[in-house]
Order: C-alpha cells, then structure tokens, then sequence
C-alpha cells in the first residue's frame, strides 16, 4: 500500500481583461461584445483543470484596484490579461502590481483578418469605428509592455487568434503548466536521509539557496528513523509490499526471498517516513558501515524509492538534492524524471549510453522492469536488489538544475530519442540517447555549461515548458539542443 497523496492547497489562475469605459456609451453592443471575448478565454483556460478566478472586463482604475486585491486573496499563481481592445495601461498596473504574480499578455485577434470589404461597407462611420475598435487588442500592448518595463515588473506575451489557432494555446497550456510546477515546487517538502558521498564535489549543494528559489520546506531524516521503522514493519505488512513488488516488477529467478523480504521491509519503512514528513521527494545516501541495521536499510532501498518514483515522490540517490529537485519537475510535467548519468559513449552508432544505479522511474520504462540481485554496489558498501530498465524509446527531455559561480541556480536542457539498441545489462538503468547536434557535440556542450555529473531524464519533448518555467521563477535556461 502506498503513502497517500499529499494535499495541496488549489491551484487557481487569475483572468481579466481590458476596455476603455469611454467606448460603451458611444459604440452599443461593443461592451458585451468584448466580454464574450473575455468568456471565452475563460472557458479554454478551464480546460486544465486549474479554478479560474475570472474577475471580467476592468474599464476603470476603480476596478482595476478591486480586481488586484480580489486577485491576491485568492491567492492565484498567474495571471492572463486579455487586451480585447484599446485601453488605458493605469488599468492594468494596479492589477499586477498588487497580485504579485507573473502576467501574460493575451495579445489575441477575434479573428484572422478583419473582412475589408464587409468593413467598408458600413455606411455608418460611428458602426465602422466600433467595429474597428472589437479588432483592436493590438493597439494597447505597446503602452503595457512600455508601463511593466518601466515599473520593473516582467510580463510575457502570446499573440495571435482567439479561436482556430492551436499555437496560442499550446503557449498557453505551457504557461498554466510551468505556473504548475511552480505551484507543487513551491508547496514541496524534500526529505534528505543520509549524509553526502564523500568527496563528490559537484553534489554538493546550498539548500538555502534551494529553497530561496523554488520555496518549499527540507527535512533532515537520520537513517536512524527509518531503520527503526524497519522494526515495526508487520507481516501483513511485509505480504503485501511482496505483491506489489510481483505486480510491478519482472522478478529474476536468482532474486532470493531473503532478498525480497529485506527490500519490502525498507519499502514500508520509507512509505512510513514518507507519510510522517509529508515528502513530495527524496535524495539519500549513507555508507552504514559500523552500524548493521543502518547498513541493512541503506542497501536495500532501491525497489521501494522505485516505487515512490513512480507515485510522484521522486527519490535520488547520492544525496543528489539538485537532481531530486530536477526529477520532482520533470514528474510535475508528467514526463517522469528517472535518476541518470552520462555512462559512455557509442561512436559507431553515435549514441551516449546513460543510466545510473539505484532506483528508477518505472511510469517511464520501455517494457517490464527486470529486479536483479548484485554481489556489490559498486562503489557502495553493501549488496542486494537492484533495478534493470531502459527509458521508453522516442522524444525525451534532459534536465539538471545547476548551481553557478554566482551562487544561481540554471536550468540546463537538451531534447533527445531514446532509441533501441543493446545496452549493458548489468542491473542498472540503461539507455541509449541519440542527439540532433550528435555524441560529440552534445556532450562537450552540456559539460561546458558545469552541471553535476547526474540529471533527470523524462519522456515527451518539453523543453519549452521547461523555459517557461524558468522565466516564471527567474532562473536562466540553457537549451543545448
């Protein structure tokens, strides 16, 4: 039986939209008009399962006002701005200055083209201009972006056609799933249990600086607690955790059942932590030498963080708290977010081949798992169970979260196959990654950038989500490819 899902307060977008109140008593109908715009938006924005919080047509300073203190009760994590047609910008900058929250300009046409020769043929010049006017959301986004820049407050933008134009509402999909992720990151709780691998320079990491970005909570776990948890595991208990292992993993003959039965101990254990602390992710690591129950939870950890990874509490092993970060986005996006590294290098079919040990993401595994036993961790103290799999093959996303120099956080990405083809078969994950710039050239242009030698790999190509992502919490990206 797995943890229960962690509650997360709700994840609300914030709409409006823009006139000039002046308009309505001149042009009748125009009004009722541009808030079907309005309406509309509204009703494709509700197709992602986000609460909208849709506050209408603000045509004043008075409502604008209203409209940003409504915004920030409700507490929305973006906000879309319709401009339906000209407006004043002093309408607009009371809104985003007091909600606080990223904005995107909805620069969006009712229609493709206006039809010239119907237009010039009104024989009313008041009708014409009001029919000039339901066309004119183009005309106030220069005087927006002009107040935002001016007023330091970043703002980004989707231009095109209300209705029949996939690509706008790709960006906005993309959008609303970037402010997501950002919303599950910033409610996060990422749980360490263990202690760093001695001498692993890249991994080392400034948790201050992690939570100063993404927000969320770090909670300090000895291995202690979870090897005491092992104690209480109940038979019932342990029967059930064996099933599931059954259900979700192609068991190898050789698995003994001492094995088996040490490793679903561990796996009840860690949903028992998992459940106190209220985690959304993981990263441990712990030698355990000198203490044998340490020794025993530690070593066999990695079928139950499997099973964590795929419930949407994506466990890294190596004490990796950038990559946990890195793999609890790449799951927020539903790509997966499988733990990885670079393991060598194919020049004949110009792949990279990259996997890691430890525990993978099995949402994202191209055929059943395999559970293999090893005499050594290698590297590691300890022997037992460990997971074999390859990512799905087609489109995946790289990802490594980077601290800089500078004492940043970047965001490094690449967009790659997964591609069939013999693997080591050695109880690891393993995979084979075909780049569009080649072996070479990905890997000197993804090292020149200083990651950690781990990163995340996921499904889909999502680089663009992952940008945008960035955007909204001001970190830089870098697309290798």
């Amino acid at each position: 039986m797995m943890p229960e899902k962690i509650a997360m307060p709700a994840f609300k977008v914030g709409l409006f939209g823009i006139g000039l109140e002046a308009y309505w008593d001149q042009f009748e109908g125009l009004e009722h008009r541009l808030c079907g715009y309005i309406d509309r938006v509204g009703i494709q924005l509700q197709k992602s399962g986000a609460e909208i919080i849709n506050v209408g047509l603000i045509d004043t300073t008075e409502k604008a006002f209203e409209a940003g203190s409504r915004f920030r009760r409700e507490e929305v994590e973006i906000i879309f701005l319709y401009v339906t047609t000209y407006a004043l910008s002093s309408t607009v900058l009371p809104v985003i200055k007091k909600a606080k929250v990223p904005v995107v300009v909805l620069n969006l046409a009712p229609e493709p083209a206006i039809n010239y020769t119907a237009f010039n043929k009104i024989n009313d010049r008041k009708t014409m201009t009001g029919e000039w006017l339901a066309y004119c959301s183009a005309c106030a986004v220069p005087e927006i972006a002009n107040v935002l820049k001016r007023s330091g407050i970043p703002f980004f933008q989707v231009t095109g056609v209300l209705e029949d134009d996939p690509v706008v509402w790709l960006e906005i999909e993309e959008w609303i799933s970037a402010a997501k992720v950002a919303h599950i990151m910033y409610h996060n709780r990422l749980g360490l249990v263990g202690n760093y691998y001695g001498g692993m320079l890249d991994i080392y990491s400034n948790l201050t600086l992690q939570c100063a970005v993404f927000g969320g909570h770090i909670e300090i776990i000895e291995v202690d607690e979870l090897s005491a948890l092992r104690q209480q595991v109940t038979d019932e208990e342990l029967s059930e955790k064996l099933h599931v292992f059954s259900e979700s993993f192609g068991i190898q003959a050789d698995c003994s059942i001492a094995e088996l039965n040490r490793a679903a101990i561990t796996s009840v254990a860690m949903d028992r932590i998992v459940q106190k602390y209220s985690l959304g992710s993981i990263a441990y690591y712990h030698k355990g030498t000198g203490n044998p129950l340490n020794a025993d939870t530690m070593s066999s950890v990695i079928l139950g963080s499997s099973l964590l990874t795929a419930n949407g509490v994506p466990v890294a092993g190596e004490y990796e708290v950038k990559n946990a970060q890195a793999m609890k986005i790449m799951d927020s996006f539903g790509a997966g977010g499988s733990f990885t590294e670079n393991y060598a290098m194919d020049y004949i079919d110009d792949v990279v081949l990259m996997g890691h040990d430890g525990p993978c993401h099995p949402a994202i595994a191209e055929g059943r798992i395999k559970v293999k036993p090893l005499q050594v961790y290698h590297g590691k103290a300890g022997s037992g169970l460990s997971i074999e799999m390859s990512v799905k093959h087609g489109d995946v996303t790289l990802l490594s979260v980077v601290e800089t120099v500078d004492g940043k956080l970047l965001f490094l990405t690449a967009e790659a196959q997964s591609v069939p083809g013999p693997i080591l078969e050695i109880g690891n994950t393993n995979s084979r990654y075909k780049f569009p710039v080649g072996a070479k050239n990905f890997v000197e242009r993804w090292n020149a950038n200083g990651p950690a030698h781990h990163c995340a790999i996921g499904v889909g190509h999502i680089a663009s989500k992952i940008i945008k992502l960035g955007l909204l919490l001001g970190i830089e990206t870098i697309k290798i490819c």
